[in-house]
């Protein structure tokens, strides 16, 4: 071999095994090159970053208590009350005191303060709550000042391997700032909420950071903090963050007044591809949303969206599976159309889908009162969007549990939301006033027929 040739490859070989450190190492040139800081972008963020508390009042329930003859032998004048508090985060995101959080951090609280990072305290109410998100959207009481905020990002601009700070009050020590980078994009088996693509992130996340801040290094909210992957319920390194452009949607809900998100209606179920589906439809690899039902008069049906269509991009981005799309479809705005590329019969077709919301009438809700295995649960009538939002099936008749007491006779007899009461005692239930009615019978047996997550279920209990 030639030597000069091989003192070239020697050299090479030299600097690509050199750490890096070992190569750049020189003496700073000005004092600027001492402070390189994520300091500035925290100075900018802190303010905006809240922490969120939560109370509610609940019963410690004691079988020995309930008994009355027991609480008059003994003196007991009833159920002992308990004060549970819970601990989260929140992000500012309009100057008027409105803060977005995870909903998790609020569910069932009976109030709710919110502490800034000055350390002042505000009673806050709850405006908005967003079970299929995980968010809520809380407006701070009795002020007027104008509060600092953070802008949303464009969550779609982000890649794996961008660096990002979270922010939040872990384990209620005070608010924390934490660094790392974006591990993933387009999370969707995560399983923690309806809308499943969620930004993963080895920036710290403990519980307490809960709607707490994700940033990038302009400053901007890319995400809300939102749970963690843990074998010992601190940080492991893989945390979850919700998309900006998600969080957007939901905060312009509650900015309009509206008590629920308003979302896009597509009316057709979608199904994930298998290998073996992928196989018959001669694709190369499992990915799209293959469509398994479309319901009459719905958008998807009026946009000509067919049985066994396999959807694999919306205005433009590729879709992998039923819950990319389901994102891509949530946080398309209301009015005018969506354009979706479906895959029918090895042939490419695209469709224009209006962006409008699912009816909501005849939804005649109401909680049934009468002493019966219902009490306590409410119910309503299965509209188009009760369907859409709960995931049910919108061609099964019945009436749907959408609510219901954890202390309730209809909770501890076994109902669960979701469930679509179909019959009961032999007469069919069309109606939220049938069962209303039926329920306000007497009967020594109740022979229920319901609808429990796709699967008819009978059911006998005694009166």
């Amino acid at each position: 071999m030639n030597p000069i040739r091989t003192f070239a490859v020697l050299c090479v070989s030299l600097a690509l095994t050199t750490p890096l450190a070992a190569q750049d190492r020189r003496v700073p040139s000005s004092p600027a090159e001492l402070k390189l800081s994520y300091a500035p972008i925290v100075q900018h963020v802190q303010p905006a970053v809240v922490n969120v508390y939560a109370a509610k009042v609940v019963q410690n329930r004691n079988p020995l208590l309930e008994d009355p003859i027991f609480r008059r032998f003994f003196g007991v004048p009833g159920q002992p009350e308990q004060i549970q508090r819970s601990l989260g985060s929140g992000v500012m995101v309009d100057a008027s005191g409105l803060v977005v959080t995870n909903n998790h951090v609020i569910e069932g609280a009976d109030q709710v303060k919110v502490a800034l990072a000055d350390k002042r305290e505000f009673e806050a109410e709850i405006v908005l709550k967003d079970s299929r998100t995980d968010l809520a959207v809380l407006r701070l009481k009795d002020t007027s000042e104008k509060f600092p905020t953070l802008d949303f990002a464009n969550s779609d601009d982000l890649l794996v391997g961008d660096v990002v700070l979270a922010i939040g009050n872990p384990f209620g020590v005070g608010q924390t700032v934490t660094h790392g980078i974006v591990s993933a994009l387009a999370r969707t088996q995560v399983g923690i909420t309806d809308y499943q693509f969620f930004i993963q992130t080895d920036a710290a996340i403990n519980p307490g950071n809960s709607g707490g801040a994700l940033v990038d290094v302009s400053g901007k909210l890319v995400g809300i903090n939102t749970a963690i992957f843990s074998r010992s319920g601190g940080s492991q390194g893989i945390g979850f963050a919700i998309p900006a452009n998600m969080v957007r949607v939901v905060v312009a809900s509650a900015k309009s007044g509206g008590k629920a998100v308003k979302r896009p209606w597509l009316g057709a179920r979608l199904q994930a591809v298998s290998p073996e589906i992928a196989e018959t439809l001669g694709l190369k690899r499992p990915g799209g949303a293959l469509v398994a039902s479309v319901t009459k008069g719905s958008p998807a049906e009026r946009a000509g969206l067919k049985l066994s269509d396999l959807i694999v991009s919306i205005d433009g981005f590729a879709i992998d599976d039923p819950n990319a799309f389901d994102y891509r479809f949530a946080t398309r705005p209301l009015g005018g159309a969506a354009q979706l590329e479906v895959q029918r019969s090895g042939k490419a077709v695209k469709l224009s889908i209006p962006l409008e919301t699912a009816p909501d009438s005849g939804r005649d809700e109401l909680v049934i009162t009468s002493r019966s295995p219902f009490q306590g649960a409410k119910i309503a009538n299965i509209s188009p969007a009760i369907a859409d939002e709960m995931r049910l099936d919108p061609s099964v008749e019945g009436v749907v549990v959408t609510d219901l007491p954890d202390d309730s006779t209809a909770a501890n007899v076994g109902f669960q939301k979701g469930d679509i009461i179909v019959a009961v005692n032999n007469t069919r239930i069309g109606k939220t006033s049938d069962l209303e009615r039926v329920a306000g019978q007497t009967a020594r047996l109740w022979r229920i027929m319901l609808v429990r997550g796709g699967q008819q279920i009978q059911v006998t209990l005694g009166g």
